[in-house]
């Protein structure tokens, strides 16, 4: 979940590592830290954002065309001074930033105490350092032959590289389980290597990912790579689709809400060229190879964390009601350990934002292995779950650097939209008319989320009313529940507010016990299948002076009567309801943590795309 940076070439490479930690600082936060390569090794780290260091660093000497930067979401040891990255060696000869967890390090710490190596952190990537300059030493060896011996020897998941004294003019990087890309220079003889494209595309489009078990090797001119049996490998390279203006916020004070109001557009990118309504056409690019295993799927296992576990269960939704294929939607990180059922053939759906969270992958390897079939959905190009899915489809909705995920989640749900409707028209459980009227309907989605973010002004008013509450609750009902949850999870994300979502009806089975006048309860209740029974619990919550706050359908009459506060949003279909009516909680958690004097892009102990266990 940290970030990492390098640089080697003919410009200095401070400002470089700088420019490009600040744009990886989304992905931790703790506390960063340069390594530069001067007459020596010269270190420069502190507890806190890149800010600090910048602050620290003046007047220090910064000089040096070959450097190495991290940013950091701490896993063992407490973020301080001490424990920021760079790390050096025993010798100080070498120094080592890392992303990941090596989970033997204590056995191999112990191992290297007893030799008398003396740690000045708690964590597991000085652990790392040491071992490697211990190996270089007992086998009297070069750096790359070192790094490859340990990396045979450690257990866990890394992104790493490595500086060295002793060959001042290179760099070794190496991955397993976390990302690692390195852009190739195209004016000058350079190479820059990052956890994401973030940092490069300023400088260059084109990119090599690195594989698990890839060791890269570079120098101003040359990249070699070698796999961990020291076999080379020749690179694919591969060229970004992205602007640096998609990193930027555009005007905006924070990405989260730039992010917000990119949803119509977003949405579109998703539908663009997949959904022509006028003619019936559904089709999703990525998705022809394993076309006949999913459309005569016995059943369908999502497997998911977070934002795009809610995303997945309003996919169960669409796909049982409209394609009539079985569904299961899992937790990653519990199917992994579960020993689940999984048979050859079966279809195994993977969403990811990032493509790169750990428990999605190890789910996704799990199931390769037992024969299944694997789709994946997510938004980074070249990402983890790209390569190791069999097919896919990507939602294109440009980078997201806010932590708290906004127009990813209605990227997946439209891309999964899209899955169950090109299913359903593949085996026949809608007729003709219905399809195209499904498939107007998401048409006009991104027009209705428009319309829904005009209501911002008014959002904003109600976010003043709850801004010192301790506790709320999210309700709804059928295909608006899992909204109820998304919207619990974004203001405990980024206000530190106390939050829960729930299927109305679950209120009465223990939470209700909950509510008092003090008690903001959220309902989604926009008009559909289930509005009498969501009506009835509304009832329930002011019998007991709760407070309540409705997202209703333009026009409702009715509720509005009942409640404290009335948010309207356009009229869609149920199945796409979520697609809309999950704006205005996005917008009620930014401002209400806004007011609380959050950080909305950076809150505290999260990071964007969780590579570690």
């Amino acid at each position: 979940m940290c970030g990492i940076v390098g640089y080697i070439g003919q410009r200095e490479a401070y400002p470089i590592l700088i420019k490009g930690l600040k744009r990886l600082e989304y992905r931790g936060y703790d506390s960063s830290g340069v390594a530069l390569m001067d007459s020596g090794i010269n270190i420069y780290k502190k507890q806190g954002k890149v800010a600090e260091l910048e602050t620290f660093a003046k007047g220090k000497n910064t000089e040096g065309k070959v450097g190495i930067g991290h940013t950091r979401w701490a896993t063992h040891g407490e973020p301080n001074d001490v424990n920021a990255h760079p790390h050096y060696s025993g010798s100080s000869r070498l120094a080592i930033i890392h992303n990941g967890i090596i989970e033997n390090y204590s056995v191999l710490k112990q191992d290297l105490i007893n030799k008398g190596h003396v740690f000045k952190s708690d964590t597991d990537s000085e652990v790392f350092i040491h071992f490697i300059e211990e190996i270089q030493e007992q086998h009297k060896c070069n750096l790359e032959e070192a790094v490859r011996l340990a990396l045979h020897k450690v257990v866990g998941a890394y992104a790493i590289i490595i500086m060295s004294e002793d060959s001042p003019h290179q760099l070794i990087a190496a991955r397993k389980g976390s990302p690692l890309v390195i852009g190739i220079g195209k004016e000058q003889e350079e190479f820059f290597i990052a956890s994401d494209a973030t940092p490069i595309i300023e400088y260059t489009k084109e990119v090599v990912y690195l594989n698990d078990g890839e060791i890269a090797l570079l120098t101003n001119d040359s990249l070699t790579i070698r796999n961990i049996e020291d076999i080379p490998t020749t690179p694919y390279i591969h060229t970004l689709d992205m602007e640096l203006e998609s990193i930027e916020k555009g005007g905006y004070d924070y990405f989260m809400l730039k992010e917000i109001f990119e949803q119509p557009k977003s949405i579109r990118d998703a539908l663009r060229g997949r959904l022509i309504a006028a003619n019936g056409h559904v089709n999703l690019g990525g998705i022809h190879k394993y076309l006949d295993n999913l459309v005569n799927a016995k059943r369908i296992v999502i497997v998911a964390c977070g934002t795009s576990w809610h995303a997945g269960l309003v996919a169960e939704y669409i796909i049982e009601e409209f394609a009539r294929i079985p569904v299961e939607v899992e937790y990653a990180s519990e199917f992994r350990y579960r020993n689940p059922i999984i048979e050859e053939g079966d279809i195994i759906i993977a969403i990811s934002q990032s493509g790169e969270t750990a428990d999605t992958l190890a789910a996704i390897e799990l199931a390769k292995g037992r024969g299944a079939i694997i789709f994946g959905v997510c938004n980074v190009v070249g990402s983890s779950i790209a390569r190791a899915t069999h097919e896919g489809a990507y939602i294109h909705a440009g980078p997201e650097i806010g932590v708290a995920s906004t127009k990813a989640f209605t990227g997946q749900v439209t891309v999964l939209a899209l899955l169950g409707l090109m299913l359903a028209k593949e085996r026949k459980t809608l007729s003709e008319n219905q399809l195209k009227d499904l498939l107007r309907q998401l048409e006009r989605i991104p027009q209705k989320v428009e319309q829904a973010l005009k209501l911002n002004a008014q959002i904003e008013k109600i976010a003043k009313d709850f801004v010192d509450a301790r506790n709320f609750l999210y309700l709804g009902r059928g295909y608006n529940f899992p909204v109820a949850l998304e919207g619990a999870l974004k203001l405990k994300e980024i206000s530190y507010i106390h939050a829960e979502g729930y299927p109305a009806a679950e209120m009465k089975h223990g939470p209700i016990a909950l509510i008092d006048e003090e008690m903001p309860v959220v309902v989604i209740a926009t008009r559909d299948n289930s509005y009498d029974k969501i009506l009835s619990n509304i009832e329930e919550v002011k019998a007991r002076r709760g407070k309540v706050i409705a997202v209703v359908t333009e026009g409702d009459a009715a509720i509005p009567k009942k409640v404290d506060y009335v948010i309207e949003v356009p009229s869609t279909h149920d199945a796409f309801m979520p697609l809309v009516s999950v704006i205005p909680l996005q917008l009620l958690s930014y401002h209400v943590a806004l007011m609380r004097g959050c950080n909305v892009d950076q809150p505290r102990n999260l990071a964007k795309s969780v590579t570690v266990e």
